[in-house]
């Protein structure tokens, strides 16, 4: 899969799923070249790796980032900055990733079903998908992808308490973020003026099972 093209969105969030071709302008977006954003876009099942229950993992608050912008007037004219991001659970909701069990006893589970995890962003203003990949690779982490392909397999069992109900959830072990971008001012003021915001879910490689528990 590759990476959607440019994109002009005023008003209300859209949510974009991660599926066309990359396309655009590079230099002023910060983005990569199209080879080079269509081979690290896609994470495909045999590059995954399977961690399970990561209790603890994931952040209770957003994580603040540095919003710092360019300021210099040699600088790009437009670019993006992530002023948070939380360790995120993504999951994966087609049928065959989701079960629960009990009261008590032991909940053993497989993936029944194939199917891809992919990135959800949504802003207003001006904003392009691949420009914000590269930019969550270099600030985020290295390991986020567009998609994430899960394929059939990766077993788990865990314990239920007693009178408790087991719920497993498969996923990615992903991150969610939120966006800026930014458009330097004219003249010698050097000024800089914010044209777009928004959030974006990226998913990850490292792929598994989460565990919880209710009374019902």
């Amino acid at each position: 899969m590759g990476i959607s093209p440019r994109r002009a969105v005023t008003g209300a969030a859209t949510a974009l799923l991660l599926c066309l071709t990359t396309a655009g302008t590079a230099t002023a977006e910060e983005t990569p070249s199209d080879s080079t954003a269509s081979d690290s876009t896609a994470i495909s099942a045999d590059q995954t790796t399977e961690i399970n229950d990561r209790q603890g993992w994931e952040d209770t608050d957003d994580q603040p980032l540095s919003d710092n912008h360019p300021t210099m007037c040699d600088r790009p004219e437009t670019w993006y900055t992530y002023t948070s991001k939380t360790k995120y659970f993504i999951p994966s909701w087609w049928n065959g990733t989701s079960y629960k069990d009990g009261p008590g006893g032991t909940i053993s589970v497989s993936v029944t079903k194939g199917g891809t995890i992919s990135a959800e962003i949504s802003g207003s203003g001006e904003w392009s998908a691949g420009a914000l990949l590269a930019k969550a690779k270099a600030t985020i982490s290295l390991k986020v992808g567009g998609s994430v392909s899960i394929s059939v397999g990766h077993n788990y069992s865990h314990p239920i308490s007693p009178n408790k109900y087991g719920h497993v959830q498969y996923g990615s072990w992903g991150y969610k973020t939120h966006w800026k971008k930014w458009r330097s001012g004219s003249g010698s003021s050097c000024s800089t003026v914010e044209i777009g915001h928004g959030s974006a879910n990226w998913p990850t490689p490292e792929t598994g099972w989460k565990y919880s528990e209710t009374s019902s």
